[in-house]
This record gives C-alpha cells, sequence and structure tokens, in this order.
C-alpha cells in the first residue's frame, strides 16, 4: 500500500489507514525503530499487560499450577526464607 508524507504541523507524518491499524492491532503510543529498509513502527508492549487475561484463564479453569514459583539457585543458597 502506498502512502504520502504530509505535513502535521512542525512535523511530517503519515495517514495508516483503520483496517491495517486494526488488523495489527496497534493503537496508543508506538516504539519507531529506524531499520535499513525504512521505519518499523510497532506496538509497545507493556510490562504485565497480559496479566489480567492469565489471571482470568486460572479463574476459569481453577488452575494455578502455571502460577507455582520454581526456585532458582538463589532461592536454594542465598534467600533468607
Amino acid at each position: 500500500m502506498k502512502a504520502q508524507i504530509i505535513q502535521i504541523g512542525n512535523s511530517q507524518g503519515i495517514r495508516i489507514p483503520k483496517m491495517m491499524l486494526e488488523d495489527t492491532g496497534i493503537s496508543g503510543e508506538v516504539e519507531l525503530q529506524v531499520t535499513a529498509e525504512g521505519i518499523l513502527i510497532k506496538n509497545i508492549r507493556k510490562p504485565r499487560c497480559d496479566w489480567d487475561a492469565a489471571f482470568k484463564k486460572v479463574a476459569d479453569t481453577d488452575d494455578d499450577v502455571s502460577f507455582q514459583a520454581v526456585s532458582s539457585e538463589f532461592d536454594k543458597k542465598e534467600w533468607q526464607w
């Protein structure tokens, strides 16, 4: 798909079709990366953004096995319980 670079105030930008945004799930704040081929627009994945869905799944299935803590060497040797 082709798009034109347009003037937006003192900056320039492009209009992204609604269908493309819906298909990619991109919304709100995004990350821009310069690549060899151009500019890459990526959705920003916030920490813990999928926790709500994971907790709902556990509540719906009453299965908390996936949330059991896995002990590490630090836990075994360094941590005081």
